[in-house]
């Protein structure tokens, strides 16, 4: 099963943390569901909905820890984007690594390599 991501700024995801349970940021709370995206994805993802932001954390998702609250849904030009309808339990968590911003102010992500 292939890895998910989050963005969120670290401060909302100590708040999970210590909550035991990310609920969303949000825009996900509006939308009824987190937003995730594949490795292949985040960058246009960071780039569209988080340019410029400081202070963000990437979260690695198993998605075999996920169920059936996992969907696959139409979103940007009808690519399907994993949505999540129920709050991220943090067993399915494998890692959180700072996104911080490049030169040229462009997010730098670790190596997202299956």
């Amino acid at each position: 099963m292939p890895t998910i991501y989050k963005i969120c700024s670290a401060e909302l995801w100590r708040e999970a943390e210590r909550a035991g349970a990310f609920a969303g940021a949000p825009p996900d709370l509006r939308d009824g569901f987190i937003h995730f995206s594949t490795g292949v994805q985040v960058p246009e993802t960071a780039a569209k909905h988080f340019a410029g932001a400081t202070g963000q954390v990437l979260v690695a998702v198993d998605t075999a820890m996920l169920g059936a609250a996992l969907k696959w849904e139409p979103s940007r030009g009808g690519a399907l984007f994993p949505h999540l309808y129920e709050p991220l339990s943090l067993d399915a968590v494998k890692w959180v690594q700072p996104l911080p911003l490049g030169p040229d102010g462009r997010h730098v992500f670790p190596d997202l390599s299956p």
